[in-house]
């Protein structure tokens, strides 16, 4: 389960940002991941769920949002979604297509509550 130390990474990137600002919580976090980017999205979630305890992000909205990968065709040009590396063009059939978004895995935004 690969997911646990990615989900481990991405409190650490946080809490790092947190402490720069001088918060003393986070209070939102929200992430971009890709269809195609190898994570497992309900194993993220479990993962995340644990990783949080007892961090500056244990009572944190999490939000994940899944970010359909996209493909453009080589041979006609259409754009497309896509689930599988070899998936056709649903225009024309090719096999031949370059990935245009799917692979991501940021962190999009960290909202902080910084002690005044």
């Amino acid at each position: 389960m690969h997911e646990f130390s990615i989900a481990v990474s991405i409190v650490e990137i946080a809490e790092d940002e947190a402490r720069k600002a001088h918060a003393v919580a986070v209070k939102e976090l929200i992430l971009d991941v890709g269809t195609m980017s190898g994570i497992e999205f309900y194993a993220l979630d479990t993962a995340l769920e644990m990783a949080v305890k007892q961090t500056m992000l244990e009572k944190a909205k999490l939000t994940i949002n899944k970010i359909q990968a996209k493909a453009k065709c080589n041979e006609c040009g259409h754009v497309f979604d896509i689930d599988q590396v070899f998936d056709p063009c649903p225009k024309c059939t090719s096999l031949f297509h370059e990935l245009l978004s799917g692979k991501e895995l940021k962190i999009k935004s960290i909202v902080v509550d910084v002690d005044e």
